[in-house]
Formats: C-alpha cells, structure tokens, sequence
C-alpha cells in the first residue's frame, strides 16, 4: 500500500464512511487497541457507531511506510467528546479499559499503528499509544 492509497483509507475514517473504511478490510480483520481486539466487519462497525456517536475523531498522518505486506504510521488522533461518554456506558459494552470522556473534553494522542496487508486490504492493526514523557533524564549516576 503506498501513501496516496493510505490517504484515501484515512479520509473514509476521519468522513465516518463505515462501508468504505469496511471495503478496505479484509473479512476477518482484527484491530487490537487498549486491550481488546476487534475481529470481523460486525465487530468494527458497532464499536465505532457506538463510539462515534459520542465523539469526533480524526487522525492525521505523521509519518508513513508501506508496501505489499504492511503498513506502519505515526499519528496524531484527536478525541472530542460531542456528548459524555461514561465509565456505566463503556463497561455496558465491554470496553472498561476506554476513557471516560465529558462533552467538550479533547484528548490528542499520538498513536502508532502497524497494519498487515492481505490481498492488497487489512488483515490485521495493532494500535500503541505513546504516554507523554513525565521524566526525562539526561544521566544515571554510577
């Protein structure tokens, strides 16, 4: 996959074209983040109806490396709570390890992102986090 092909995917995302993001995964994807893993177009779209409905999100690409097999990225994904998201309302649907998030709260995270490619469409993603640096250290004593 290269760059422009990638480009194309993110803005059926950030537009919330479920059945376009759909069209570029392969039947039985799995996208692992905050520890779970969604598996099959189903599980893909409801969590993002779901999830969407009380938030707009958006990624924007930072950095990007593609080819036939995998795709891997930085990003920058920006939450922005359109209506409360609860901790009652994700543990109802099994996703404790979310935040809860209040209407007007914004969160941006920069993300990576490893995908694997089958038949030109993802197969699989791993998404990561990074925590903001709380601590630098510029030498460990002896």
């Amino acid at each position: 996959m290269n760059l422009e092909q990638y480009c194309a995917y993110l803005e059926l995302f950030n537009a919330r074209d479920y059945d376009g993001v759909l069209s570029h995964l392969h039947h039985d994807a799995e996208i692992v983040f905050a520890g779970m893993a969604l598996r099959g177009h189903q599980a893909v779209r409801d969590f993002y109806a779901f999830f969407h409905a009380h938030v707009d999100e958006t990624i924007s690409l930072n950095r990007f490396l593609g080819n036939d097999d995998m795709v891997a990225l930085e990003g920058t994904v920006r939450l922005e709570a359109r209506r409360d998201l609860t901790a009652e309302m994700l543990a109802a649907k099994g996703l404790e390890r979310l935040v809860a998030l209040k209407q007007g709260d914004v969160v941006e995270m920069r993300q990576f992102i490893h995908y694997h490619l089958t038949e030109g469409r993802f197969s699989g993603a791993e998404c990561a986090v990074l925590e903001p640096v709380g601590k630098v250290i510029t030498s460990v004593p002896a």
